[in-house]
């Protein structure tokens, strides 16, 4: 494979589309996501989008927006990590005793309301948990998507 620019697009933007797959994956398996997990998905389905909308229009300035939004979700996988590891404080309605957005309903019913919280790791490998991995793979992205920006 010739690393054209539209190569490097469909490689990064196939690599945001491999995550999002990889996050419903794990959802399916059991491990639900917690809100900033949510929050990291959004920049890879807009990368996603910026892919496709590239590939049809060829538009230059797409793969530095595809470069900004998997920079964005990589940034907030580190601060997830943070969280998880205590250096600092997460959103107050997924953390600690939190409660999330949790109705007055919902309260009266607690045995049908799972809250995650953002601040517990549910899944590692090799030390990193699934925000780690994000924002790894995600900074990796963001590189691939620089490189795609750089080709004439």
């Amino acid at each position: 494979m010739t690393l054209t620019k539209t190569n490097l697009v469909l490689l990064a933007a196939g690599g945001s589309l491999a995550l999002i797959v990889g996050a419903y994956v794990f959802q399916y398996l059991g491990f639900a996501p917690c809100k900033m997990c949510y929050w990291q998905r959004y920049p890879h389905f807009a990368a996603i989008i910026i892919g496709a909308v590239f590939l049809a229009f060829q538009w230059q300035v797409l793969p530095w927006l595809g470069a900004m939004a998997a920079a964005i979700t990589g940034g907030i996988g580190v601060f997830h990590v943070g969280v998880e590891q205590k250096w600092w404080e997460g959103p107050a309605s997924c953390t600690g005793g939190g409660m999330g957005d949790l109705s007055g309903a919902d309260l009266l019913n607690l045995d049908s309301v799972r809250v995650i919280m953002c601040d517990e790791i549910s899944w590692q490998m090799l030390g990193l948990s699934m925000p780690g991995w994000n924002a790894l793979l995600s900074f990796g992205l963001a590189f691939v998507w620089i490189m795609a920006a750089r080709r004439a």
